[in-house]
């Protein structure tokens, strides 16, 4: 677990670099928004979803992406974390939008509680593969209107592969 996060962070000091190329192009994009979870098995939570992206130039860049998805009912508390680094590919022929396509891999950490029980936590990897499209109100920000994403999670040595993540919110662009 230690090498993904000194990779995640060797990626995102590559994507800090990135920020010195020249173009028309937004060097950095953060995102900020809400996000809905389906997990497999029927669980839905909701929660946020937070990435930070730096451009090498005006279609590839790198994310690193930090979403939590959280549900609590009749006395149960679930939530999961998920922190991922990876590709990007943006298509920026169209001032209005922007579509874009992303492959990221990293880590996984889920606790489930229950009134009367002690709490049960697992760590593993996650692998997202998705993509979505941001409406631009300007050269500073714009309006994820969507983000889709196919998420695998793998822990304990049990694999949950028919999950879902959507997103939607603000990306500020530097």
């Amino acid at each position: 677990m230690r090498k993904l996060i000194a990779v995640g962070f060797v990626l995102a000091l590559f994507s800090v670099c990135a920020m010195a190329a020249e173009g028309s192009y937004p060097k950095s994009e953060v995102f900020v928004g809400y996000q809905y979870t389906r997990f497999e098995g029927g669980l839905n939570a909701n929660g946020f979803n937070f990435s930070g992206t730096g451009n090498f130039n005006e279609w590839f860049g790198i994310t690193g992406d930090f979403s939590a998805a959280y549900k609590s009912e009749n006395g149960q508390s679930f939530h999961n974390y998920t922190y991922a680094f990876g590709p990007v590919i943006s298509l920026r022929a169209n001032k209005g939008f922007t579509p874009f396509a992303h492959a990221l891999i990293g880590g996984d950490h889920s606790s489930l509680s229950a009134t009367g029980f002690g709490d049960i936590t697992g760590n593993g990897y996650a692998v997202l593969a998705g993509g979505g499209v941001d409406f631009n109100f300007n050269q500073h920000m714009s309006f994820r209107a969507a983000q889709a994403d196919w998420l695998l999670l793998h822990s304990s040595g049990s694999t949950s592969s028919k999950n879902a993540r959507i997103s939607t919110g603000i990306v500020f662009k530097f």
